[in-house]
């Protein structure tokens, strides 16, 4: 078995997991998702204990196995605690702000980049003296918060030689050194 798949997920207090068919919808405090599961793997609730099943061991059915049981467990993890995601921006002049649901972005370019979140986000943009600028997501929803926040990454990806750009809070970057003089 999948030692992934076969984990059982515990369903905390305040969160409620329904089971209709091939359909998992899971709600709670933070919010409500849904997920559709592969009729070759099997969801089961017992005494707020989530287990997932499969047929057969066939290549397809193991991926498939610890695949869905992720889902289900970063689903339950989502609408009970949240997921944020923090987002340095590192270059002389870069800015970031927010206005509702839009992130105003300042990155070097000629113009500002102005992007619009999804609702499910909640944004938060602060820039203090001393620091670099960042820009904090928070949401449910792991699937939606980590496309988004891979997203403003692409926009200014960091670069190895002067460290520039947007990166998780946390990333190393490998640095490369610069070019020599001749003599």
């Amino acid at each position: 078995m999948s030692r992934i798949g076969k984990a059982p997920i515990e369903v905390p207090e305040g969160v409620t997991v329904t089971i209709d068919g091939a359909l998992v919808k899971v709600k709670g405090p933070k919010g409500e998702l849904e997920q559709t599961i592969d009729s070759e793997i099997g969801v089961e609730l017992n005494d707020n204990v989530v287990t997932l099943t499969r047929n057969s061991d066939h290549k397809n059915h193991r991926s498939k196995h610890g695949l869905y049981r992720a889902l289900v467990n970063n689903m339950v993890e989502g609408v009970s605690k949240g997921y944020t995601i923090r987002l340095e921006l590192v270059g002389v002049g870069y800015r970031a702000s927010s206005a509702g649901q839009d992130l105003t972005l300042s990155l070097g370019y000629s113009h500002q980049i102005i992007l619009r979140l999804p609702e499910e986000i909640k944004l938060k943009a602060e820039t203090k003296k001393g620091e670099n600028p960042y820009v904090e997501l928070t949401s449910h929803d792991k699937q939606l918060i980590g496309t988004v926040a891979a997203k403003i990454r692409s926009l200014r990806k960091p670069e190895p030689y002067k460290g520039k750009g947007i990166r998780y809070a946390g990333e190393q970057i490998r640095r490369k050194a610069g070019k020599t003089a001749a003599k």
